[in-house]
């Protein structure tokens, strides 16, 4: 199902007016909204989940991997924690009118720097039906008007959960919240062209989905980034915390984008933590990809190729490799990694240090899971998405990321001279 432009920027012309309406609205209207979206979500689970149903079996029958199955399936569990996640957010924060910077001048001009919602975003994703709620629910918090375009995967599902929060606002406008018509690739390409309509583009999905928003958008767009994640055990490293570092990191769940994909070891503990590793590794049922050096620790390692250092697996798959230094580990990232998150597991204060203040990524562990790059488990509630650039916002993305500033500039009758 094509949509034109006109259909496409129709849609976008109402978002920037109700980005207009919510902008100065209290946070108390906002608040209201959510909670109704939570308990319309909840109230209505039976329609959610026969719709998630049609696009799952959908899915299946046209031969989706399993992890797109599991990025794409809902139960009641998963809307419990998802209406849950919308409440959270209600009770977060509102991050719109927050005084960044203020002072006052020697000509006693005053001077703040205050914090606006961006307007109008875009989400661009994959099937993933939470993308649909987190993002209403952070955008709306943080006063912006959002077009939601799922993939054509996921049609059903985000359908209705975008008909039924809509259908619950009374207290902002409900243009606030809208799909962007269409399923086809060209309905994405009018999104992305509607510069001056929309204010940022935010895509989450994997590399294909993300380099050709970031190529050929004209509006501009917050990066997120793949997770090709590593995890480092140093010559120092406690066996067992690795171990049981590694085992979370990886298996936890192998589909999103904070699962290790990678695993370093520092030659001089190989030998002592290598066995321990492909053990517990296989018992998980994870197929191990390593070099020769990891090969000669087991039979069932299958030999790595260079795209397997470059892979974003989302599968019970890691690379494998020792390197001679934490040094190497670094340049070995600096590689092949993508900028997301990795993990030090160290006795060593000084290899900790060191490796953080190498490493170039959007969020580094000391002893602790890659799995915990996540607004939730940062703190901010439902992330918009996990960017991994430099501009504007890095890591995961909560409320404040979803705003700009301006200055509010006050005078007594000054003049400039």
């Amino acid at each position: 199902m094509e949509a034109t432009q006109e259909q496409v920027h129709e849609v976008a012309r109402a978002a920037r007016a109700a980005a207009a309406e919510l902008a100065p609205l209290p946070r108390a209207a906002k608040d209201a909204a959510l909670l109704a979206i939570a308990d319309a979500l909840v109230a209505r689970s039976p329609e959610i989940l026969k719709a998630n149903a049609a696009d799952v079996e959908r899915a299946r029958s046209g031969g989706t991997a399993e992890y797109m199955i599991d990025r794409l399936s809902l139960s009641d569990s998963r809307l419990t924690a998802i209406a849950d996640a919308v409440r959270h957010v209600a009770g977060l924060p509102d991050p719109v009118g927050e005084v960044v910077r203020g002072y006052t001048l020697p000509n006693a001009l005053e001077v703040r720097q205050v914090r606006v919602p961006l307007g109008v975003i875009g989400i661009i994703y994959e099937g993933r039906p939470n993308v649909t709620v987190d993002a209403a629910a952070l955008t709306l918090k943080s006063g912006n008007a959002v077009l939601l375009r799922g993939s054509s995967s996921a049609y059903e599902s985000n359908r209705v959960l975008i008909e039924i929060m809509r259908s619950a606002l009374t207290s902002v406008p409900q243009d606030a919240i809208q799909m962007v018509p269409g399923t086809g690739r060209d309905s994405v390409k009018h999104l992305m062209r509607a510069r001056g309509l929309v204010d940022v583009l935010i895509p989450r999905g994997g590399a294909s989905l993300i380099n050709s928003v970031v190529e050929e958008s004209t509006v501009p767009v917050i990066e997120t980034g793949v997770g090709n994640c590593a995890v480092y055990v140093d010559a120092a490293a406690d066996l067992d915390m690795a171990v049981s570092i590694l085992i979370n990191a990886k298996t936890h769940r192998p589909s999103v984008c904070n699962a290790a994909e990678t695993l370093l070891v520092h030659a001089s503990i190989a030998a002592d933590f290598l066995p321990l590793a492909l053990t517990a590794l296989k018992d998980h049922g994870v197929t191990v990809h390593g070099d020769a050096e990891v090969q000669g620790f087991s039979a069932d390692v299958v030999p790595a190729t260079e795209d397997d250092y470059f892979a974003e697996y989302l599968s019970l798959d890691i690379a494998a490799a020792v390197v001679p230094s934490l040094e190497a580990a670094v340049a070995h990232i600096r590689r092949y990694g993508s900028g997301h998150t990795e993990a030090i597991v160290t006795t060593s204060q000084a290899a900790a240090r060191r490796f953080v203040a190498l490493v170039d990524s959007a969020a580094v562990m000391v002893n602790a899971s890659t799995r915990f790059t996540d607004g939730e488990e940062f703190g901010f509630g439902a992330e918009i998405g996990i960017s991994t650039q430099k501009l504007h916002a890095r890591g995961p993305m909560g409320l404040p990321e979803l705003t700009s500033t301006k200055y509010v500039v006050t005078g007594d009758g000054h003049l400039r001279v």
